[in-house]
């Protein structure tokens, strides 16, 4: 009769625990972020600059520098941001929760490929080895999400990262 019992304590605080990892996973950790500016990078002066945009919405998680994703639109033309910004190649969009309708990542994946979507450089190192990466569809609609770049890949695989890259925060007040 006790290993009964204890079998089914067992299942119970399994079936818990996974419930509970699933919920911080994917609705816990995150919270709506206020409107920002969206930004690109100038390709003149090298900083970000503010576009138009409109319908802003986001989301980000302090638990992980890429969980940021926002979505709007924007009224200037495809062809104007690319000869303001910098365009940035061979980046794929990340999954964002499926709570979070306005940004699906296969959807935005398949315009980009399609030559529908272009992606730009909103801001480098916007956390350690992290920059903002903003995809703008010929229609307007806008989205944007973190991408590690080379010195964060280093950084985080354990290679070592070299002096082209910052220093870390906790690094740079020693």
């Amino acid at each position: 009769m006790t290993g009964r019992i204890m079998g089914v304590i067992i299942l119970i605080s399994s079936l818990a625990a996974g419930i509970g990892m699933y919920y911080l996973q994917v609705y816990g950790f995150y919270e709506a972020v206020a409107t920002e500016d969206v930004q690109l990078v100038s390709l003149t002066s090298d900083q970000p600059e503010t576009i138009v945009f409109d319908n802003f919405q986001a989301i980000d998680a302090e638990s992980s520098p890429i969980r940021y994703r926002a979505c709007f639109t924007t009224s200037q033309s495809l062809a104007f941001l690319t000869e303001n910004y910098v365009l940035v190649d061979n980046v794929d969009p990340r999954n964002a929760p499926d709570w979070f309708e306005c940004f699906d990542a296969s959807e935005i994946g398949a315009e980009l490929e399609a030559g529908t979507a272009l992606t730009f450089m909103g801001a480098k190192n916007v956390d350690f080895g992290v920059d903002r990466i903003v995809a703008i569809t010929e229609d307007g609609r806008g989205y944007v999400w973190h991408e590690l770049n080379d010195c964060g890949d280093k950084a985080y695989d354990g290679t070592i990262v070299g002096e082209e890259c910052p220093r870390r925060p906790a690094e740079a007040t020693e």
